[in-house]
């Protein structure tokens, strides 16, 4: 998959065939969509090719800054990666791409720039200067500008939907179990690790402390969770504790990781982790050696978890 960070560096000399959306998640009812338009674009000669948009057009035209997304840009593109999709196409949304009309979307940006024969998109999407033109719009353009629009009817639109909506339920539930069901792999943080207060050492359960830059990803509930991450080219599972260690009277949230038979410095290094299943809710307890003893339980349930003794 090749990724165009703007539709202006598009390559023109391939045709394509097209979807449009977030894509946030990239869960198992977006693959059902890519197949179909992967599929389309092999049986026509054509690139299958996503366009896709960031930031969320909701943090431009909205200032919603409490928009919490599934993925980062950069997990949406590691994840589309994987669909075996030609194209993906990353464009800066602003407030002035907003005001093209319906026709200049659609003759100049997609006929003119990206060269589409074949558009699929669900029966509801909107487009153009103030969302004004919609499907049959666009079914009357193809028709004049000699492409073709696949509709994706209600029924499967709002299957996926529903399992977006279902995910960040879950997740904020902490039910990772029905979120991965519905993602189709694991829901996944990827941050920096940064120095912390050094007390999980003190207890001799070291932690990374990992920070995420984009404000917009959303964090699932407060607890203790059985996590995976790739460090060194090996897998390493550890468990997760999300919250604001209470114990200790901590007062900003924090995102730990315990590294089983792993303790080599992870300061400064980005990584992955990816949320296996959910442990238990932070709890405060009386003495650091109570909350010790419990970390020693929770050790015991997620090795059991993953098959270890």
């Amino acid at each position: 998959m090749v990724t165009v960070q703007s539709i202006s560096k598009y390559d023109k000399k391939h045709a394509t065939a097209i979807t449009i959306g977030t894509f946030d998640g990239v869960h198992v009812g977006h693959v059902q969509l890519l197949k179909r338009l992967i599929n389309d674009a092999k049986a026509l000669n054509l690139k299958a090719t996503v366009l896709t948009f960031f930031p969320h057009p909701r943090m431009v035209l909205q200032k919603d800054a409490d928009i919490k997304l599934l993925n980062t840009i950069d997990e949406r593109t590691q994840i589309l990666e994987k669909t075996g999709l030609d194209y993906l196409i990353v464009h800066p949304f602003t407030k002035a791409f907003s005001r093209l009309s319906a026709t200049e979307f659609v003759r100049d940006i997609l006929v003119n720039d990206l060269r589409i024969k074949k558009i699929v998109i669900g029966y509801d999407h909107r487009f153009g200067r103030n969302r004004n033109a919609n499907i049959n719009d666009l079914i009357a353009f193809g028709g004049i500008l000699d492409f073709e629009v696949e509709e994706i009817p209600a029924q499967e639109v709002d299957e996926v939907s529903v399992s977006s909506t279902k995910i960040r339920k879950a997740l904020l539930a902490g039910d990772v179990k029905t979120a991965n069901r519905y993602l189709g792999y694991d829901y996944m943080l990827t941050g920096t690790v940064q120095r912390g207060k050094g007390l999980g050492r003190q207890l001799n359960f070291p932690t990374a402390n990992l920070h995420i830059e984009e404000t917009y990803k959303l964090i699932p509930k407060i607890g203790v969770y059985l996590v995976k991450s790739v460090l060194d080219g090996s897998e390493v599972h550890g468990m997760m504790n999300i919250g604001f260690n209470p114990t200790v009277s901590g007062t900003r949230k924090s995102i730990e990781i315990h590294f089983f038979d792993f303790d080599e410095d992870l300061y400064g290094r980005k990584i992955q982790i990816d949320i296996l299943n959910r442990i238990r809710d932070e709890h405060k307890f009386d003495s650091v050696e109570e909350l010790k003893i419990q970390l020693q339980k929770d050790k015991i349930t997620s090795l059991s978890l993953i098959g270890k003794p």
